[in-house]
């Protein structure tokens, strides 16, 4: 008998009963799509917003949704919504580290606190969180997987984000190292970098922009938010279990273009 056939099946692998993962920044387009995802394959999941609700993703939720408002950029934050997620389910087995913001600022006049505060929320939070969920992870012997949102930004720069491209590429970078420090952990760190993804109003705001990249992207269509939450749940899954230091462009195929 091979070693694989006594593997469970792909859609065994994909059922993600019994984990508890917490989502950060889940009041977005984005962070809405990884939690309907993430529930939809079975996760128990801590849903995480600085101040904004998340009702519409709690109920009617047909696994356990739970909520936690906190400040990632202070010290104390990270640690408070770990914690919430461990005390209201007893573990943690997967982070998804998707907080983030996107200020459009040139380079050229950028502040000191333009470039801070994105250095605090995109970075310097999700390296935090990552430590913390470790230790957590840790505690139950069984590993784990932690999960970057970054951006193809983080490796095609545009011109007013230069301050966002920075940080999300810091960001896979992280992912990397964190995957060679917590690998004999059994703990797997990867990142997602989404592409161009729908929002309300986004085509009536930015026609130019939406028709380029729809005649760029050989799938000929902006991504979604379930799009990213797939690729977060295949991951957090059994079938990602040798799948860690990773950079997974989930991008429509854009990035195959010389310029988009």
């Amino acid at each position: 008998m091979s070693p694989s056939s006594s593997l469970p099946s792909p859609s065994e692998m994909l059922d993600l009963t019994g984990q508890v993962v917490l989502v950060t920044g889940a009041g977005g387009g984005i962070g809405g799509g990884i939690v309907g995802r993430l529930v939809a394959a079975g996760a128990t999941v801590m849903a995480h917003t600085q101040s904004s609700s998340v009702d519409h993703l709690v109920d009617g939720a047909g696994t356990p949704v739970a909520s936690v408002h906190a400040d990632l950029t202070t010290p104390g934050g990270p640690q408070q919504v770990i914690d919430a997620a461990t005390t209201t389910f007893g573990r943690l087995d997967g982070l998804i580290n998707n907080a983030g913001i996107q200020p459009v600022v040139p380079f050229a006049e950028l502040s000191d606190d333009d470039w801070q505060s994105m250095i605090d929320v995109n970075l310097t939070a999700a390296h935090r969180l990552t430590q913390r969920a470790a230790v957590a992870m840790n505690t139950t012997g069984d590993g784990g997987s932690v999960v970057h949102i970054s951006s193809i930004e983080g490796r095609h720069p545009t011109p007013v984000h230069g301050h966002y491209a920075t940080s999300k590429a810091a960001l896979v970078m992280h992912a990397k190292a964190a995957a060679l420090s917590y690998g004999p952990d059994g703990i797997r760190i990867n990142a997602v970098s989404p592409g161009l993804i729908d929002r309300p109003g986004l085509t009536q705001q930015w026609p130019e922009g939406v028709e380029r990249w729809e005649q760029a992207a050989p799938l000929g269509r902006l991504g979604t938010p379930e799009d990213i939450g797939d690729a977060c749940v295949f991951l957090c899954s059994a079938l990602a279990r040798w799948i860690t230091g990773v950079d997974l462009a989930v991008d429509g195929g854009v990035l195959t273009n010389a310029t988009w």
